[in-house]
């Protein structure tokens, strides 16, 4: 599986956390097609973000200005939790380039102003974790 499409899929599993009570391996086989395999990444991505959720959502939280944390949109605030564990535990992914596939989320999948937010924010993310 591709990194690009491990995201897509770890935005959707992950999108499933605060929905319901999940766990991550459940989420993981929820998204996964019939003839897809189990992906090592998508599973790094899902499991390390959600064993980190408090951290990551501190991190994002003291990086917002004029906004709160609970006032993020769901895909939002989801976009924003995959990217700050690649920036933050992913030391072999450089930092624009999980900044790169997060805005590339947004754009996909938020609505006309996320991919703006989305960057805003870890541009500010970036100096604190890079």
């Amino acid at each position: 599986m591709k990194r690009s499409l491990a995201r897509e899929k770890a935005l959707q599993a992950i999108f499933q956390f605060g929905k319901s009570e999940i766990t991550p391996d459940e989420a993981i086989q929820y998204v996964l097609e019939d003839n897809e395999q189990h992906d090592p990444f998508l599973h790094s991505l899902v499991t390390g973000t959600y064993n980190n959720l408090q951290e990551i959502d501190e991190i994002i939280g003291n990086h917002l200005e004029n906004w709160s944390f609970d006032r993020l949109g769901n895909v939002d605030r989801t976009i924003l939790r995959i990217a700050v564990y690649e920036m933050k535990y992913l030391e072999d992914i450089p930092v624009k380039v999980s900044m790169d596939e997060a805005i590339e989320l947004a754009k996909k999948f938020g609505d006309e102003k996320s991919s703006k937010f989305v960057n805003a924010v870890l541009s500010k993310v970036q100096q604190t974790v890079s």
